[in-house]
């Protein structure tokens, strides 16, 4: 069938917008288009938006660019968060056709009539309260594992995040539905799902539409570890207080879900995180750490923090580094604040300058290489199984343990998508992990 139209789409931002955008790319599919690769001609370009750091803007125009680059022909559509929340400035970027906010963005075939380049781009994005409906989604980027968007959308009230904004109120997929769309992933001979969402701890508010908590988080973790097929499930970012002894209990004693823990801590001054308007203090973290210590001594734990929030003194990112020091946590992953409009925060005194801000930035990256170090490290000589990946890098081929440690070994075609039990032997100078193979390789 010759004339088929090509779409190509690019991603920016997390898990849960990759996620999305392989739902709208099967959307495409099943209209009669082809997906081609964004470094190819198309003649239909889509970028997923993320609107979480300054740095999102700019590299949205970047793509555009680089878009009509390829095709100066080609129709341009913007979608995803950035989209909902300054859809007019997008639509203004050159080359920009069409800008779809957060309950369009799964409906974008209805909207590409023609594929005509428009001298403005066309808007059509809702009142943020219209976003109240669930559409589930999940993405098989590798054949290694894929991202299980299972809620959407915030109600907290964090100072400095516009993603309730931009993705409106917390809403969850039903039950019923997550676990179908689970065994549909693994019937693909996919072997790891990640749990993804904004509030993934949240799970169940909203499932039917109303605000009630007909499921829990920690329902839900039970009833996909019974799913069949799966190998492995990981957890992606989970808030403290939602994360409940119970869930770390059943984690720990689990058929698939993995020993890694991603807890956003933001910081950990009480000081700072009550500016940030988070439902928690510092307390509530340390014991969410030592519970999963206690429990799964080898678990990884990952923070998020953000350094610079306005108001944070000297003495305020002191108590956080010396907080994250002594915690025992296995890597970070840093934010440099930055302002967003229609948020508390940009209002606040107190602006921290952008030199402080990229200094302690630097402090908190260079500890998180020596937290990931002093994990690993802790980990060698230990008996784990690697999922490895489809990539040749230079004659190897990488992976990563249930605990999330990176390791690699030379290249086999073999290992590919195969899940191998191994001995973490040493650290190379890239810093990932060598391993020698306990058991003879399968066959793929």
């Amino acid at each position: 069938m010759e004339n088929r139209k090509k779409v190509a789409f690019y991603t920016l931002g997390c898990k849960l917008n990759f996620s999305e955008t392989s739902t709208i790319a099967r959307n495409f599919n099943d209209e009669g288009f082809d997906r081609v690769d964004f470094e190819e001609v198309a003649d239909i370009y889509v970028i997923n938006t993320c609107s979480v750091t300054e740095n999102a803007d700019k590299q949205f125009k970047q793509v555009v660019k680089k878009a009509m680059k390829l095709n100066d022909k080609a129709f341009v559509a913007a979608v995803g968060c950035y989209a909902q929340l300054k859809p007019e400035e997008l639509a203004a970027v050159d080359g920009v056709d069409l800008v779809l906010g957060a309950t369009e963005k799964f409906k974008i075939t209805d909207y590409i009539h023609d594929l005509s380049k428009n001298d403005m781009g066309e808007v059509h994005s809702c009142e943020i309260a219209e976003a109240d409906f669930y559409v589930g989604s999940y993405s098989i980027g590798d054949r290694t594992r894929a991202f299980l968007k299972v809620q959407d959308g915030c109600d907290y009230k964090c100072t400095y995040c516009t993603i309730p904004l931009a993705r409106g109120i917390s809403r969850s997929d039903a039950l019923e539905n997550v676990l179908q769309n689970a065994a549909e992933i693994s019937k693909q001979g996919i072997k790891e799902i990640v749990l993804t969402g904004v509030n993934i701890g949240d799970y169940g508010k909203g499932e039917f539409g109303n605000k009630k908590h007909e499921h829990t988080f920690l329902d839900l973790v039970q009833a996909l570890d019974k799913v069949e097929g799966i190998e492995r499930l990981r957890i992606s970012s989970i808030e403290p207080n939602l994360l409940k002894n119970e869930t770390i209990e059943f984690v720990s004693k689990s058929r698939t879900f993995v020993p890694h823990f991603h807890i956003p801590l933001q910081s950990g001054s009480n000081d700072i995180l009550k500016l940030m308007k988070r439902r928690y203090l510092r307390e509530i973290y340390t014991e969410r750490v030592n519970k999963i210590r206690e429990v799964m001594p080898h678990a990884c734990i990952g923070v998020d923090v953000i350094v610079g929030f306005p108001g944070e003194t000297d003495e305020h990112f002191l108590e956080t580094y010396h907080f994250l020091n002594e915690m025992d946590i296995s890597y970070l992953h840093v934010f440099t604040y930055s302002e967003r409009d229609n948020t508390e925060a940009a209002a606040m005194t107190g602006i921290v300058p952008a030199n402080v801000r990229a200094k302690r930035s630097k402090m908190l990256r260079g500890l998180s290489v020596k937290k990931r170090r002093a994990f690993y490290e802790s980990q060698l000589g230990s008996h784990r199984t690697v999922l490895f990946e489809s990539e040749n890098k230079e004659g190897y081929i990488h992976g990563f343990t249930e605990n999330y440690v990176k390791v690699k070994a030379p290249w086999n075609p073999e290992l590919v998508n195969q899940l191998q039990p191994v001995n973490l032997t040493k650290i190379d100078e890239d810093g990932s992990v060598r391993v020698a193979f306990t058991a003879k390789l399968i066959e793929a």
